[in-house]
C-alpha cells in the first residue's frame, strides 16, 4: 500500500504498509513482516444513506375500478375530426364491422365502424359537428 521511512534513535527503518484490517496493521520492515495493532480511531468511509419519507396512498388509491356495464356499446371518436356523413338511424340494427359514419381528420375521409352488433339506440351527433378524440358518437344496444 504505501512506504515509509522512519528515523528512530539515528537508525534509519523502511516500513511498507502492506495490509489493514480493523486495527491490525501488516508492516514489512527492513524486510521483516510485523502484525501490530492500531490504538486509537479507526477512519472508515460512510457511504451516504437516502432517507425518505415513506409513501402514504390516498383513500382508492390502488384499487381498480371496475366500470358497471349498461348493457349499451359506445362507439368513441378515434380521433378528433368533423361528421360528414350519418349512415344508419336510431333503430337500426347494425352488424358487427359496419360502417356508422364517414368523418373527416386530418384532411381524410375515416369510416367510424361498429366492434359490436345490436340495435342503435342514440345518435349523439349531428352532420357538421366537430368532435374530439374519445368523444360519444353512438349508443349500441
Amino acid at each position: 500500500m504505501k512506504k515509509y521511512k522512519f528515523t528512530i534513535r539515528g537508525n534509519d527503518y523502511d516500513v511498507h504498509l502492506k495490509d489493514i484490517e480493523d486495527n491490525i496493521a501488516e508492516l514489512d520492515v527492513n524486510g521483516t513482516i510485523y502484525e501490530v495493532k492500531i490504538h486509537g480511531e479507526v477512519k472508515t468511509t460512510k457511504t451516504p444513506t437516502l432517507v425518505r419519507k415513506p409513501v402514504e396512498k390516498m383513500p382508492g388509491e390502488g384499487q381498480i375500478k371496475k366500470n358497471v356495464s349498461t348493457g349499451k356499446h359506445k362507439v368513441l371518436a378515434p380521433l378528433p375530426g368533423t361528421i360528414l356523413k350519418i349512415n344508419v338511424s336510431v333503430g337500426d340494427v347494425v352488424t358487427e364491422g359496419q360502417n356508422l359514419m364517414i368523418m373527416e381528420a386530418m384532411k381524410m375521409e375515416n369510416q367510424i365502424q361498429t366492434t359490436k352488433a345490436g340495435e342503435v339506440t342514440a345518435i349523439k351527433v349531428n352532420v357538421g359537428d366537430s368532435v374530439l378524440q374519445d368523444d360519444l358518437l353512438f349508443e349500441i344496444a
